[in-house]
C-alpha cells in the first residue's frame, strides 16, 4: 500500500455508521488550564458559551463530544449544515486538497460547477455567482455592487439585525453596533414581529410600505440616496420572526421604485433549512436583486457567495475589480458541491420540514404544561421558543432563558438564546437531525422547565 493510499484510507469514513475507522487520541488537556491560557492569549473580546465552557474535541452528525467523553446533542449550530464531519464532505475536501488548491484566476471545474449548481437553485434572472470566504465578505461585496450600480450609499435594515463583522457590515448590524455609532447612511425599520411587535398577518404589506417609505424619506432628508434594503430573510437575530406574507415583496417593490436594490441575506435560512423552501425569500413571490450566502454552504469550510444578475456584475466590473485569494478556491468549492449533493441525495430539506413540524407540534403541547412558553415559531429546522414571565403581559423571561440554556447543556443538549431581550431559545441544528434526536431534546427541555419551576 502506497503512502497516498494509507492516507486516503485513514480519512475515509464509513458512510453508514458515520464513524471514523481509526482510533481517535484521548484528549487529556485540563479544561481549566486551557481556559486560563485562552484568556491570557486571546483577550476578553472572544465570548464563550455557557457558565461552564465546553471543551469540545470531536463531532459526528448532530453530536458533539467533550474532552471527558460526554456527548451533546447539537441543537444550535447551523454551520455544519449537513452534520459535523459529514463523510462525503470530508472526503471531498481531502481528495481535492491532495490534488490542487489555488485561487480563481486559473480555470478549475469545481468553481464553475459550483456556480452552475447555485444559479440553478435560484430564479433565472440570478445568473451570476461571485465567491468569498465568509458571510461578512459576501454581504460587503453585495453593498459594493449595490452602491456602484445605484450611485447611492444609503442602507435600510431591520432593527436588531446581524449581517457580519467587517467594518462596513458591522455598521449595518444593529444588534451589535451601539445606537450612537450608527452612521447617517443607515436607517432601520421595525422587524415584522407578529408576536410582540406592530405586525400581524393582516397588516404586513401596509405596515411594511409605511416603514420603508419613512426610512426613504429620512435618507432623503439627510441628503443620502438609497442603495439597498438588506434583510436576513428569517430575521433570526430579532428572534426568528419570519416575515409575514407580502413583507419581502413589498419592500423590494418600494426599494426598486426608489432606484435601490433588495439584498436577501440567506446565510442562515438558505440551503433548505426552513423546509418549506430552499431559500428564505421564496416564502414571498418575488426575486431579490442580490442573494448572499455563507457558513452552511461549505459545512464549515470557509465558503460564501453572492449571486445576482449579470448586468449588475457587468456594471460593477466597469468601475471596480474583484479578487479574493481564497474565495472560491477548488477545495472550498469541492466542499460546497458535496454539501449540495448531500442535501439533494439525502432529502435534507424534506427532513427539515418533517422533523421541524414534529418539534413545533411537541413544543405547542409543552406550552399547555409550561406557562412560561409564550410563543413557538419558525419553520423547518430554524425554530424559536419565546419564554415569558406572564403570557398576558408578555414580559420577557430573560434570566429564565439563561438558566434553561445552561441546564440543558448539563443535560446534554446545546442551545442558545437570541432576541432584543435575550429571552428566546434558538433551535437551529444540523439538517440531519432525526425525530429520535428531536425527542431527546424535547425530553430535556421538559425536564429543565420542570426543574426550574
Amino acid at each position: 500500500m502506497t503512502a497516498a493510499e494509507k492516507c486516503r484510507r485513514t480519512v475515509r469514513l464509513n458512510r453508514d455508521l458515520w464513524l471514523f475507522p481509526v482510533t481517535l487520541p484521548v484528549v487529556t488537556a485540563d479544561t481549566a488550564e486551557l481556559l486560563k491560557r485562552r484568556k491570557q492569549l486571546m483577550g476578553s473580546a472572544y465570548r464563550l458559551f455557557y457558565d461552564r465552557p465546553l471543551h469540545l474535541v470531536r463531532g459526528e452528525g448532530v453530536w458533539l463530544f467533550d474532552a471527558d467523553g460526554n456527548k451533546y446533542l447539537d441543537m444550535y449550530n447551523n454551520v455544519p449544515h449537513v452534520g459535523h464531519c459529514h463523510p462525503r464532505v470530508v472526503e471531498a475536501i481531502f481528495e481535492q486538497a491532495r490534488t490542487l488548491n489555488t485561487h480563481t484566476r486559473y480555470l478549475h471545474e469545481n468553481v464553475v460547477n459550483l456556480a452552475e449548481r447555485l444559479t440553478a437553485k435560484l430564479p433565472d434572472e440570478l445568473d451570476t455567482a461571485m465567491f468569498c470566504c465568509t458571510g461578512s465578505e459576501a454581504n460587503e461585496l453585495a453593498l459594493r455592487i449595490a452602491r456602484t450600480c445605484t450611485g447611492g450609499t444609503g442602507i435600510i435594515v431591520t432593527d436588531y439585525a446581524y449581517h457580519g463583522n467587517t467594518q462596513a457590515i458591522y455598521e449595518i448590524s444593529t444588534d451589535s453596533i451601539p445606537a450612537d455609532e450608527v452612521p447617517d447612511y443607515v436607517v432601520t425599520v421595525p422587524a415584522p414581529d407578529t408576536y410582540r411587535g406592530l405586525y400581524s398577518a393582516d397588516n404586513a404589506g401596509e405596515l411594511c410600505a409605511a416603514h420603508i417609505h419613512s426610512a426613504l424619506e429620512l435618507l432623503e432628508h439627510r441628503g443620502i440616496k438609497p442603495a439597498a434594503f438588506v434583510i436576513d430573510t428569517i430575521i433570526s437575530s430579532s428572534g426568528v420572526v419570519a416575515p409575514p406574507p407580502d413583507y419581502l415583496r413589498t419592500a423590494a417593490e418600494i426599494m426598486r421604485g426608489a432606484g435601490a436594490l433588495f439584498v436577501a441575506d440567506e446565510v442562515q435560512p438558505g440551503f433548505g433549512r426552513t423546509g418549506e423552501n430552499f431559500w428564505g425569500f421564496e416564502a414571498d413571490s418575488f426575486t431579490p436583486d442580490i442573494v448572499t450566502m455563507g457558513k452552511p454552504m461549505g459545512n464549515g469550510h470557509p465558503l460564501s457567495a453572492v449571486v445576482t444578475r449579470s448586468e449588475l456584475v457587468d456594471e460593477f466590473a466597469r468601475h471596480a475589480r474583484y479578487f479574493n485569494t481564497f474565495g472560491g478556491n477548488p477545495v472550498s468549492c469541492a466542499a460546497g458541491l458535496a454539501v449540495l449533493d448531500v442535501i439533494e441525495d439525502d432529502r435534507l430539506q424534506q427532513n427539515a420540514l418533517q422533523v421541524g413540524q414534529h418539534i413545533v407540534d411537541a413544543l405547542r403541547r409543552l406550552a399547555k404544561k409550561h406557562s412560561c412558553i409564550g410563543d413557538v415559531r419558525g419553520t423547518g429546522l430554524f425554530l424559536a421558543l419565546e419564554l415569558v414571565l406572564d403570557r398576558h403581559a408578555r414580559t420577557p423571561a430573560t434570566e429564565l432563558v439563561a438558566r434553561v440554556v445552561n441546564d440543558m447543556r448539563d443535560r446534554g443538549v446545546l442551545t442558545g438564546s437570541i432576541g432584543p431581550h435575550g429571552n428566546i431559545l434558538k433551535l437551529r441544528p444540523p439538517l440531519v437531525l432525526s425525530i429520535e434526536d428531536a425527542d431527546y431534546m424535547l425530553r430535556a427541555l421538559d425536564d429543565t422547565l420542570d426543574s426550574l419551576g
